[in-house]
This record gives C-alpha cells, sequence and structure tokens, in this order.
C-alpha cells in the first residue's frame, strides 16, 4: 500500500544531501578555500586550475575544481 507521499531519493535512504558547490569561497586564498571545501567534503579531490585553462568534461562526483585568476605577487625576471 502506498502512502501517497514522495520522498527525496537522498532522504528516503537516510542520507545527508552532498553540497556540490561553495560560493562562499570565492575571494579566498586558495588555502582557505580548500581548508573549506574538505570540512564539508572530506573526500574532495581539489584540483587547482588557471582559468581559461582547458579542462575535461567527464564527472567525477569527488573532484572540485577550483579555478584561479589573480596574480598574487609582483612578477619579476631571475
Amino acid at each position: 500500500m502506498s502512502s501517497g507521499g514522495k520522498q527525496d531519493g537522498a532522504a528516503a535512504a537516510g542520507e545527508e544531501e552532498r553540497k556540490t558547490s561553495w560560493p562562499e569561497v570565492v575571494g579566498l586564498p586558495v588555502e582557505e578555500a580548500k581548508k573549506v571545501i574538505l570540512k564539508d567534503m572530506s573526500d574532495a579531490d581539489i584540483v587547482v586550475v588557471p582559468v581559461g585553462t582547458p579542462v575535461t568534461k567527464d564527472f567525477r562526483p569527488n573532484r572540485v575544481r577550483i579555478f584561479v585568476d589573480t596574480v598574487a605577487g609582483t612578477p619579476t625576471i631571475g
């Protein structure tokens, strides 16, 4: 007999929903961003990628890409 109510698949299985994005880390240093992400998702495979770098289109549920585009210090020769 059906109860007639619908449940979310994760909720029905008693699982917590996994976070899929971290807008709160925009503007933070990379290492700080990594800490925040790892706090929410301890098994994350974090990859730091310069903006504009080609990346694969395959989906990996534990991969988190952090795209960076700022220069942190003055470039010098030597």
